[in-house]
């Protein structure tokens, strides 16, 4: 697939965008980067299978640096972002997958990415957007910051979403989103797609084969509403009558969508407990089928941390990518401070001792993606914490 520009009023606009929002460490959409290569199933000839991908492609290595995104400095970029769109010499349809921004973090030298495995795009859909039905190879997440989260639908299983879901499209599954409601709808995609590039395997697919509803570009939803949750939300038993492969993809997760309230009650019940000292109060999003992480290359994990709450310093050789969904704080990262508050994000890179504090009169929630799994598929994943004399001691070796 080939990526087309914006038309030019469109185009210049969104450019004088990103003119004013330098120093912000984000990029707003212009051009999507391309894939660097066709889906190797719809390939046939022996031609080479793509073309050099557009965009900002960084020529040595570099390390990510901890940085925090400010929702209210970057925030109203979204609203202007929307603007163009409702005026642009182009149909919504068209803008409807070019209204975001991505967050660049410092110390990667303008690659759109978090982490050296993590991407992630702030996203907003007016009412009546739709992005087409498609699916690609780089696993994704969206976590809703908006009350109306909009719909996605995801192998035939519409998700409708509120403030706090997290909803999952694994590689290889065909989905499509938008907004049906009568308010915009914001909410952060969080993908492996830095770490599918450097892999050369990043595809997009839009030749989706099956019925189509209505509007030609979306596929038409036959499992319903809460397919998901119906089959696997009933903790430790597990439906043996379907398979649990869901689309083309590998040891990914059949579930796609989780609920913000059903997550915030769940961290609610445990909130009496003794917590994790370098943690708090946490949980994890795993395949129910088989205990894993809901994607091969990713974790996601939602964490509280009640009034006054410190936790103990810790580091590990993988990134983590915060999104503050409640509360207020302070995140201590290699020697940099960086209080945070709702919407928020912040990035922890690998290796950097850090530690979280809750500041507010009520509880704190974040939600985290970490590349976790993929450290320790290959071997690589380690953790340390420091006791509160200072002894450095072994989480994970």
């Amino acid at each position: 697939m080939v990526a087309t520009a914006l038309p030019s009023a469109a185009r210049e606009a969104m450019e004088r965008l990103n003119g004013e929002a330098e120093g912000l460490h984000i990029w707003l959409r212009t051009q999507a980067n391309a894939p660097a290569q066709r889906s190797w199933f719809e390939d046939s000839g022996i031609e080479a299978g793509g073309r050099v991908a557009p965009g900002r492609v960084g020529a040595n290595q570099m390390k990510a640096t901890a940085h925090r995104w400010r929702w209210r400095e970057i925030g109203p970029y979204l609203d202007r972002i929307a603007d163009i769109a409702r005026t642009a010499d182009v149909s919504p349809i068209e803008f409807a997958d070019r209204q975001q921004f991505l967050l660049i973090n410092p110390g990667l030298g303008g690659r759109l990415q978090v982490a050296s495995t993590i991407r992630c795009a702030i996203s907003i859909y007016n009412p009546g957007d739709v992005a087409p039905v498609h699916r690609h190879s780089p696993n994704a997440s969206r976590t809703i910051l908006s009350e109306n989260g909009g719909y996605t639908t995801i192998e035939g299983e519409r998700c409708e979403a509120t403030r706090g879901d997290l909803i999952l499209t694994p590689n290889g599954t065909w989905h499509d989103h938008g907004n049906d409601g009568a308010t915009p709808v914001v909410w952060a995609d969080v993908l492996d797609f830095p770490l599918m590039e450097f892999l050369d395997c990043v595809w997009i697919d839009e030749a989706f084969p099956g019925e189509r509803d209505g509007n030609a570009r979306a596929q038409k939803p036959l499992l319903g509403a809460g397919y998901s949750d119906r089959l696997y939300g009933a903790g430790g038993i597990l439906p043996g009558f379907i398979s649990h492969r869901r689309g083309i993809g590998h040891e990914t997760t059949p579930v796609f969508h989780y609920r913000g309230s059903q997550i915030r009650g769940a961290l609610d019940a445990m909130r009496g407990e003794v917590s994790d000292p370098y943690e708090g109060i946490t949980l994890r999003f795993v395949n129910p089928a088989t205990g894993a992480p809901v994607f091969p290359t990713l974790d996601y994990s939602a964490q509280l941390l009640r009034p006054g709450e410190a936790t103990g310093w810790k580091r590990e050789t993988a990134n983590g990518f915060y999104i503050v969904l409640e509360g207020n704080g302070t995140t201590e990262i290699g020697g940099s401070s960086f209080n945070w508050q709702e919407n928020d994000l912040f990035v922890v890179p690998n290796f950097l001792w850090r530690r979280h504090i809750s500041r507010g009169p009520g509880d704190a929630v974040l939600y985290l993606c970490s590349d976790r799994p993929l450290l320790e598929k290959i071997g690589q994943y380690r953790a340390q914490g420091r006791t509160a004399a200072g002894e450095v001691v072994q989480l994970a070796e």
